[in-house]
């Protein structure tokens, strides 16, 4: 007899090309997924991929396979969502975190998915947003909270939040007096996400003005790095406010008043489209609306500095 861990088991070795990543993707191992795909193939009665090569490849019969197969995989999906109880999704998702949201709601996020869906574990990666998207669109992550919307085809996105970019410096700088102008910046290092980021090359782009001096930009892949760079005095931060709250409210860090003005970052829940992602859209919604009643109490205490 059929069943749907089979079917589910050549679904993503098709997807992904391989055994070995769709015994990573089901947290599982190779014979594993060999002894799944050779009963599907006794049951069925034809061969459904060649392995010829070192990409498993769908046989013509595999192909009208796996028409029926997305279809089984997406109605168990809408089952489970409209009609079973919500302990009942399990298994492990993989989740790449851009850095502002470690430093923002992350932690809220997890206790949520603990509370809501207790036998769904997270497997969570940090990472800029570059590498993490080239990691989903290799399917080696199943769900992405960064800096976006992302454009590749066959990704959803699902906005977050807005995060506004200021200017912060240590007291000891002696710029939080007043206005300070683009050449009084220029003046000290700017530290800020690192190189081959969207807020890197915004940055750069602020200051490459004919009557500014070069700038002296200083990139670090660690938040946690710029910022206490910031603190000890050692230039201006040019970050998300939302991520340094504490440092605002204990006077170790202030935000510039300064005629230059930065887009806020955008970041999305994206993931690729999929006969199974319930469980990949349940917690994407559940990030937008932890972002959201983050933003609404962070946002009076912000204003305040």
């Amino acid at each position: 007899m059929l069943d749907f861990r089979s079917i589910e088991t050549f679904l993503w070795v098709v997807k992904l090309g391989s055994f070995r990543g769709a015994a990573a993707r089901l947290n599982t191992t190779q014979p594993a997924i060999s002894q799944r795909i050779a009963q599907l193939e006794r049951e069925m009665g034809v061969k459904l991929l060649n392995r010829d090569h070192r990409v498993a490849s769908p046989t013509p019969s595999g192909r009208q396979m796996m028409v029926y197969a997305e279809k089984l995989i997406g109605l168990r999906a809408q089952m489970m969502a409209e009609i079973g109880d919500r302990s009942a999704m399990r298994g492990v998702m993989r989740l790449g975190v851009a850095e502002t949201i470690v430093h923002t709601w992350l932690p809220r996020l997890v206790k949520s998915v603990n509370q809501v869906y207790p036998n769904l574990s997270l497997e969570i990666e940090v990472d800029i947003t570059p590498n993490l998207t080239a990691r989903l669109l290799a399917q080696e992550i199943e769900l992405a909270f960064v800096v976006g919307p992302l454009s590749a085809s066959g990704v959803h996105n699902r906005v977050l939040a807005d995060y506004p970019i200021g200017f912060l410096a240590s007291p000891s700088l002696g710029l939080g007096k007043g206005r300070v102008t683009p050449a009084e910046l220029a003046r000290f290092p700017i530290i800020t996400f690192p190189r081959k980021t969207k807020p890197y090359e915004v940055v750069r782009e602020v200051f490459d003005r004919p009557e500014l001096p070069p700038i002296r930009l200083h990139a670090s892949a660690s938040l946690a790095t710029v910022i206490h760079m910031a603190v000890e005095g050692l230039g201006v931060a040019v970050i998300p406010d939302a991520i340094v709250e504490n440092e605002l409210a204990d006077g170790r860090l202030q935000l510039l008043d300064t005629d230059l003005a930065i887009a806020p970052l955008t970041f999305t829940a994206s993931w690729l489209a999929s006969p199974d992602v319930v469980a990949v859209e349940r917690v994407a919604e559940l990030a937008r609306q932890i972002a959201q009643s983050s933003l609404a109490v962070d946002a009076p205490a912000l204003a305040r500095h």
